[in-house]
């Protein structure tokens, strides 16, 4: 596949490593402003990443990808769409690619770990587990390359020998990667032992792709004039700067690092403005105190279980308030322009009702869509059908059900699929003027026949067949911007 014109160029840059739990947004932006000209976001796991769905999340201007359990795993924006490259841990080619292609219109390249010796990456055969598979490593790159548009490059560590080191770069550099990042240690070396700049030197020397020189943080750099030093050091064409940048994203300015004290306040509005949780918050803010969490400001910090609480430690409690207050408006904003055009929408053939479901008010195991589904069995209608969309915007679903070639749906979003399937039973059941299994509903004959079913089971260990029948014949759409369906 052709790579894309605009690609990034590996040669002459300045580059934030990618780091768990500190190349989160925050940081990647930060570090933008500092001076760096690529930024890696954090290492994330294949397996996981397909799992997501991308969001469009207009309130903060990000683009997101969600996990099933409603956790933003990658968040991204327009700022960084040139500079960023997606980090992932990989052991399977086509894996690699799936998840290539699910994030390479959002970011400016894709690099796989081959360096991570911790056991979170190398226990599935991740990260420098690669290291022993030079074949693996020649798969995964090579489908990569041919499968995407944008630049793909890869991060390892040097092997027990120079000569076996240059062979497996060289095998990487046929693949066809524009950059490969080399981390100057073994993979049982941690950051105390001295980096082997001369076996950097010696790959880029051997190879004529971009070498990428890392692991210069803490015989090294200090300032921006540092990380000059380390690469005349390596005769590498790049620095990628990893603890350096963590202790102070503004190492990267020509000019000399900013106070730590105003770093942090700008870290802090980057995690507010988008929204990050408070906990990687809380966690990027320690790395930069070190030393200073003893003091009082670390210990505000180390109580703080908000994002509000962060900025009260850091005497930023109004921009907070103003803040939130402006992402609030601009959610109701956006709300109301939706609900604007879904009363505008064609949908005249869908009997519409503004009602919610709340389980406190239904005996246990009696729902109204068990009670909808029951009516049609007792009609011999066709079971309720019920067709879910989701909006991007907020992540609420609103659900469609049709019973007797009717459609009905509540004009209320709900948090999940299975309320919102609830609430559209509701709309049915309250038009035809049928029972919907309330606690105080006379002569509730569906908890009687739940009763005589519970005593069937425990009886003889039989499991009933209603709820089967109930999750049936459910089709599950999203709305522009997210990924493809799933039926449930």
């Amino acid at each position: 596949m052709t790579v894309n014109t605009t690609s990034l160029a590996f040669r002459n840059k300045a580059i934030l490593a990618p780091m768990v739990r500190v190349g989160t947004l925050p940081m990647r932006l930060l570090a933008l402003d500092y001076g760096a000209d690529i930024v890696y976001c954090e290492e994330l796991i294949d397996i996981k990443m397909l799992q997501c769905k991308r969001v469009v999340n207009e309130v903060l201007g990000t683009v997101d990808f969600v996990a099933p359990n409603e956790r933003v795993v990658f968040r991204t924006c327009e700022r960084e769409k040139d500079h960023v490259v997606f980090q992932m841990g990989t052991a399977d080619a086509e894996r690699a690619l799936a998840v290539a292609k699910l994030v390479e219109n959002d970011v400016a390249g894709i690099d796989v770990n081959m360096g991570c010796p911790k056991e979170y990456s190398t226990k599935g055969g991740m990260g420098a587990a690669l290291l022993s598979d030079p074949d693996k490593i020649e798969s995964i790159l090579t489908t990569l390359v041919k499968g995407i548009s944008k630049p793909v490059t890869c991060k390892i560590r040097i092997l027990p020998s120079k000569e076996e080191t240059i062979s497996l770069v060289k095998k990487i550099e046929r693949t066809g990667v524009a950059a490969v990042a080399v981390h100057g240690r073994k993979k049982e070396e941690r950051p105390q032992h001295p980096v082997h700049c001369d076996v950097i030197k010696a790959i880029s020397e051997a190879v004529s792709i971009p070498v990428i020189a890392n692991g210069g943080s803490h015989d090294f750099i200090k300032e921006y004039s540092d990380i000059k030093v380390f690469q005349q050091v390596t005769a590498a064409s790049s620095v990628m700067v990893a603890r350096a940048a963590m202790w102070n994203p503004s190492v990267f300015r020509k000019e000399g690092p900013w106070p730590l004290k105003d770093v942090m306040q700008e870290y802090i509005k980057y995690a507010v403005r988008y929204d990050n949780h408070y906990t990687n918050t809380k966690y990027c803010l320690c790395q930069m105190l070190r030393e200073q969490l003893e003091n009082a400001q670390g210990k505000k910090l180390h109580a703080a279980q908000s994002m509000q609480e962060i900025c009260e430690a850091f005497e930023m409690s109004s921009f907070y308030q103003e803040t939130s207050a402006l992402l609030e408006a601009k959610k109701a904003s956006l709300e109301a322009n939706n609900q604007d055009e879904e009363d505008h929408s064609e949908d005249s053939d869908v009997i519409k009702m503004a009602v919610k479901f709340d389980k406190r008010e239904y005996p246990p195991q009696i729902t109204p869509k068990m009670c909808l589904l029951e009516w049609c069995r007792k009609e011999k209608h066709p079971q309720p059908v019920y067709e879910t969309v989701e909006r991007p915007l907020d992540r609420l679903f609103c659900s469609i059900v049709t019973v007797a070639e009717q459609k009905y749906r509540s004009t209320l979003w709900e948090k999940s699929k299975k309320l919102a399937e609830q609430a559209a039973a509701i709309a049915c059941l309250r038009t035809l003027g049928l029972p919907e299994g309330k606690w105080n509903e006379e002569a509730n004959h569906l908890v009687n026949k739940r009763k005589r079913q519970d005593q069937e089971h425990l009886n003889n260990g039989e499991h009933g067949n209603d709820l089967v029948a109930e999750a049936a014949c459910k089709k599950t759409h999203f709305l522009p911007g997210t990924s493809n369906p799933s039926v449930s």
